[in-house]
């Protein structure tokens, strides 16, 4: 049987880059999506050298709409087969939705949401039909609530969360692995990018990156719907089931502002 083939966006730092190195560890050959093709090439050669799999890479931003059906046509034509689909492309912008750029907010949602969708569909049929397969999605604990300060975030990955949960459902093989990562704030360029690194947030649930992705892969293999890496993150959801919807804004406020 030939290798398993993973699509992964987002690859070119943080959460996307730690998940390729899992994946061609445990010898799937991989297509690297990113906007930045210096830094994929450079990760493309890294994990050919150590682990001898196969990698292509594609430099695409997937805020152009046009983007996913430009993946799907490429690795058709290349016949390349994917088997996983790591939904990993996403990014965030503190401020208020009147005083954002609405282009920039517009796109989050392309990305974080539509692109989701998008590559989701061209690549699932393909999936139900082998009768093997995955759709690993990188949502966020900010899924769980809404965001002041990050509002269009907040709704991309609870977008993301509802999706993934419903899509469980839909796809009945236990052998097509359906999962949300949803981890608290990461390690990474995000909290720089997304100006939240001196937040309280930040400060107050800061996860190392390779525990959180280590959590996640091991979730998506062994076919878990939601992977809340951390035990004190993993208490969110659950308080936020008994608290006022109008403390869970003031609370998520002062963490994005402060």
């Amino acid at each position: 049987m030939a290798n398993e083939t993973v699509l992964i966006t987002g690859a070119s730092s943080g959460i996307g880059m730690e998940l390729a190195k899992l994946f061609a560890a445990d010898k799937s050959d991989l297509v690297l999506v990113a906007r930045r093709e210096d830094r994929l090439n450079q990760l493309a050669e890294e994990l050919t050298g150590t682990h001898g799999v196969d990698v292509l890479v594609i430099a695409k931003d997937l805020s152009d709409r046009k983007a996913p059906d430009e993946i799907y046509k490429q690795l058709e034509k290349d016949k390349v087969r994917i088997d996983v689909v790591v939904n990993n492309a996403g990014f965030g912008t503190k401020g208020t939705v009147a005083e954002l750029d609405l282009k920039h907010q517009l796109d989050m949602v392309q990305v974080n949401a539509v692109a989701l969708t998008h590559l989701t569909r061209l690549f699932l049929p393909g999936m139900i039909e082998r009768g093997y397969g995955g759709i690993l999605n990188v949502g966020s604990l900010a899924g769980f609530q809404p965001g002041p300060h990050l509002a269009v975030y907040f709704a991309t990955k609870a977008y993301v969360l509802s999706f993934t949960e419903a899509l469980a459902e839909e796809v009945t093989n236990p052998n097509i692995k359906i999962t949300c990562l949803a981890p608290g704030p990461v390690r990474t360029e995000f909290g720089e990018k997304s100006d939240l690194d001196d937040s309280l947030l930040f400060k107050v649930s800061l996860l190392d990156v390779e525990p959180v992705v280590k959590a996640g892969y091991e979730g998506f293999r062994k076919g878990k719907v939601i992977v809340i890496p951390g035990v004190k993150q993993q208490v969110v959801p659950f308080l936020n089931r008994f608290t006022p919807r109008s403390l869970v804004r003031k609370i998520a406020k002062t963490l994005n502002t402060k």
